[in-house]
């Protein structure tokens, strides 16, 4: 079995009276892609600065690729901090093969490279414009092909759509997934974006005031977080079944269309672990007419506020 690119056991970093990140364990696994969530100062990028080099743990042991970690080891990462710029008096290619350079690429290999990423992020024009030229989408482009460039085995993005309109966010997130499934690619991603992490990460981890707060599987969180959520739309005596469900099942919200015996309630319902949905439908169905029922899906925003909600009372 080989060793999975990360694996930290108990790392954690102050900075003077500032807890920053808590004792910390986190695994991720070669190809995958991993979500790593949570509020401002949640401790996310104490963590990738650990990762890439930047600073140190405290205490605890932080291993990758199945060594402890050391620079020769940043040469297989790509790194986009939040915190980023270009240099504007360069020319976009001239920026770009700067850093290839720096990272060791050959100028061919370099600017073979660079075409293809232009033409696929569609900024293939922009070889010869000034830096200074771009508007903020478009540096975050060239900025995010500076990280690529070298073809790591482990990106490190954060948040990589900052400034991008709809169209090229999912234009990123699509390269992200061909890097990954076609190039067997690990990648990190720390982002607000909710809508990105449903649709690319594997799995999540969520930091709150430093300390590790949720991890599992996006799926496997999202259902787990839904504790017994089901919608119903039913006809019938709605005062009758709220008087039998009576505290057997939690009410989370109601909306009725229509008026007596024709009016039609829309409901949705928390049910305790010990009522599992079929139980409770046969139970329902011989207090009124059930039109719809359906599971309620979080959303991994709605996984986010819930969480940091707990987290925080």
């Amino acid at each position: 079995m080989s060793h999975p690119i990360i694996h930290t056991t108990g790392i954690c970093k102050s900075f003077g009276d500032h807890q920053a990140l808590a004792p910390l364990d986190l695994e991720v696994g070669s190809g995958q892609i991993v979500g790593l969530l949570g509020p401002n100062g949640a401790g996310k990028t104490t963590l990738l600065r650990m990762l890439t080099g930047i600073t140190k743990p405290d205490e605890g042991t932080l291993r990758m690729w199945g060594q402890p970690h050391h620079r020769d080891l940043l040469s297989r990462m790509g790194y986009l901090p939040e915190e980023r710029g270009l240099y504007k008096s360069m020319r976009v290619a001239e920026q770009v093969l700067y850093f290839a350079a720096l990272r060791g690429m050959e100028r061919r290999d370099a600017e073979h490279e660079l075409r293809g990423w232009l033409e696929r992020l569609e900024v293939e024009g922009w070889w010869n414009r000034e830096v200074a030229d771009l508007s903020k989408g478009m540096a975050q482009k060239i900025q995010f092909i500076a990280t690529v460039l070298h073809r790591p085995e482990l990106l490190i993005l954060d948040e990589p759509f900052s400034g991008l309109d709809p169209i090229n966010a999912a234009l990123v997130r699509g390269e992200m997934l061909r890097l990954v499934q076609k190039e067997g690619t690990t990648l990190l991603l720390s982002t607000h974006d909710m809508g990105s992490v449903e649709a690319l990460c594997d799995d999540v981890v969520m930091l709150h005031q430093g300390n590790k707060v949720l991890a599992g599987a996006t799926d496997e969180v999202r259902e787990s977080a839904r504790k017994g959520r089901i919608f119903l739309r039913l006809r019938g005596n709605m005062m009758a079944f709220a008087a039998e469900l009576g505290a057997r099942a939690e009410l989370l919200s109601k909306v009725t269309e229509g008026e007596g015996s024709a009016a039609v309630h829309e409901v949705e319902l928390a049910l305790p672990d010990a009522w599992p949905m079929p139980g409770f439908l046969q139970w329902a169905v011989g207090h009124v007419e059930v039109l719809e029922a359906r599971p309620v899906k979080l959303s991994m925003e709605d996984v986010f506020v819930q969480t940091v909600a707990s987290a925080s009372s």
